[in-house]
């Protein structure tokens, strides 16, 4: 048999079963459409997922797979070389536990936050800069209650609201928020460093 196939896979795949499909992991192009579809439905190794985790895959084993299943085809991978497929535990109903645990998270953030705002203002002693600024405007005495404190407080509960763009779970705009950013960055950290480790574990211990 001859033919030409595409592979496209991405860093991370998101799988919700141990029994995977080609169709499941990659966008798959053939210039013949019996072969696509029989490709999509070819499955990986029992093996290669054993249960809820990461598990480092290889596009060999996906080309392995397609050239022994169909002779002479000529594949192209236009993705990632190494990928990720995750299989995460099925999520439960959440309970009083997640309810507990979410206020435990709000609160944490909450204070954390109070912290540091006032460690901030203890470090540069926005009292008396602002005392000093209110005497040298109004050429009286700051009661430590002016229109500065206020102004200030107010400032920066809306700052914290444009910073991160979000708000009673809507966005002020169509950007990501700086939160969804550093979780990408986070998640491709892990994925990158998932990968290497697998590259670097000898032959006999990859999964």
């Amino acid at each position: 048999m001859s033919g030409t196939v595409y592979l496209k896979l991405e860093k991370n795949v998101q799988i919700h079963s141990r029994i995977v499909s080609f169709k499941d992991i990659a966008q798959i192009v053939a210039d013949d459409s019996a072969l696509e579809n029989k490709i999509r439905v070819l499955k990986l190794p029992p093996d290669t997922v054993q249960g809820p985790g990461r598990y480092p895959v290889s596009v060999m084993t996906l080309i392995e797979l397609i050239q022994q299943e169909f002779p002479g085809i000529e594949v192209n991978n236009i993705g990632e070389a190494d990928f990720i497929l995750t299989l995460e535990k099925k999520k439960q109903p959440g309970g009083l536990y997640a309810w507990c645990k979410t206020a435990l998270v709000a609160l944490i953030a909450f204070f954390g936050a109070a912290f540091a705002i006032m460690t901030f203002n203890n470090d540069v002693d926005i009292p008396k800069l602002f005392g000093q600024l209110y005497e040298q405007f109004t050429g009286r005495p700051s009661n430590g209650f002016t229109i500065l404190e206020v102004t200030y407080s107010i400032g920066i509960g809306l700052g914290v609201l444009i910073f991160f763009n979000h708000f009673m779970g809507k966005k002020l705009t169509a950007d990501p928020t700086p939160m969804e950013v550093e979780m990408r960055a986070y998640e491709d950290q892990v994925d990158t460093t998932v990968l290497e480790a697998s590259r670097r574990a000898p032959k006999g211990e990859k999964k």
